[in-house]
């Protein structure tokens, strides 16, 4: 039986059970007709017309055979709960595209509950899915506050699947990862992409025998960029500064410089880079080197990448550049994992437009208090493909 009343803002709904309808034990789902007593609680349900909903339900106890005492079964309505499954969902869903503040303020709730409500459903979510066995990963960091804080982010490669997410980029870091992963799965890892982060070659190579660590293009092209190219124009600059017109050519000539060719905007760009190196040989061969360098990642047999290496290792050498040939020099010790490029055609790209969609996920919710609730978010938002 149902019976309204709007007291003010807030609609009641009375609800009563019919006497006609046999009860179901909330235990076994059984029907069970004797009844121990009734209990009045105040549900909240969705908004009607703007208006807070409440239920005034009274629930009947049963004498359950099997259970004992026992409340009875109802559909619409979690055990333990004060919401109804209805409204439940709708905030889940609204927490997909909001803020939790936001969605508090939409349904008359506290924060908190909303928090809560949005962290069983994640945790929900993550248990359903399947075991993961991955083959091939993915690492890279992201900035996860102002102040240098990282977080590391592992990805499987294969299914674009966010394996684990956690606070800072060093070794005992990403470990936890490892020892979940268990020595089994860890001997199963057949490549690692990465950039040259030393700490996270150190852990794969620890944890993941016969793994071969992968180091992505895109990494170290820009950091020959910062460390050679920029080192070489803001000195050339220096060198010029008492020729003001040319030194202010050279500083402005930052992007051009870095940008690759098949991006340029226009003609004109092409024409001033052109005439840019000509008018400087260190700037050109600094420019030249970074072609060669990027051409190793194309190279499709191990024999030709060895003698294409070698080359450009002599010619940095020969360049006479101080940043090149030092930049050349810490290179040589990444070799391999340049070479695995060849037998594993791997790099971060994936996991770089996921770190783009974590910068929304972030941005969206104005930061986070609770980072272990942030990194449950990133996971669920990329459980990877079926």
């Amino acid at each position: 039986m149902v019976s309204a009343s709007l007291i003010g803002e807030t609609l009641q709904i009375h609800l009563t059970p019919h006497h006609a309808q046999t009860p179901s034990c909330s235990g076994c789902l059984n029907p069970c007709s004797l009844i121990h007593d009734q209990v009045e609680r105040s549900i909240r349900d969705l908004p009607i017309l703007g208006h807070p909903v409440v239920l005034i339900t009274r629930f009947r106890r049963l004498r359950c055979p099997d259970c004992g005492t026992r409340a009875e079964s109802v559909s619409w309505l979690d055990r333990y709960s004060r919401l109804t499954v209805r409204l439940r969902d709708a905030v889940i869903r609204a927490c997909k595209t909001m803020a939790t503040l936001h969605v508090a303020q939409v349904f008359g709730l506290h924060w908190e509950t909303v928090r809560v409500l949005e962290r069983r459903a994640l945790e929900q979510k993550l248990e359903a899915l399947p075991e993961a066995e991955p083959r091939r990963l993915v690492m890279d960091e992201f900035a996860l506050f102002k102040g240098h804080r990282y977080a590391s982010v592992i990805l499987d490669a294969d299914t674009r699947r966010v394996l684990w997410v956690g606070e800072g980029r060093s070794r005992l870091a990403i470990r936890t990862f490892f020892e979940e992963l268990g020595p089994l799965r860890c001997s199963q890892i057949e490549a690692v992409a990465m950039d040259m982060n030393t700490a996270f070659d150190l852990e794969v190579k620890y944890h993941c025998r016969n793994a071969r660590v992968v180091y992505d293009l895109f990494h170290v092209i820009a950091k020959f960029g910062r460390e050679v190219i920029d080192r070489v124009r803001v000195d050339e600059a220096n060198r010029l500064r008492h020729d003001k017109p040319q030194r202010k050519v050279i500083k402005q000539a930052r992007w051009l410089l870095l940008r690759n060719p098949e991006n340029m905007k226009n003609h004109e760009q092409q024409v001033h880079l052109q005439d840019l190196l000509a008018a400087n040989q260190s700037l050109m061969t600094v420019y030249v080197m970074k072609a060669e360098l990027k051409a190793l990642w194309s190279i499709g047999s191990a024999w030709e990448w060895r003698k294409a290496w070698k080359q450009w290792m002599a010619h940095a050498k020969q360049s006479g550049i101080p940043s090149l040939i030092l930049f050349a020099k810490r290179l040589s010790s990444y070799w391999r994992g340049i070479l695995s490029r060849v037998r594993w055609p791997m790099h971060t790209g994936q996991l770089e437009g996921i770190n783009n969609k974590i910068k929304v996920i972030k941005r969206m919710a104005y930061g986070y208090r609770d980072s272990a609730f942030f990194f449950l978010k990133i996971k669920c938002a990329f459980p990877g493909n079926p």
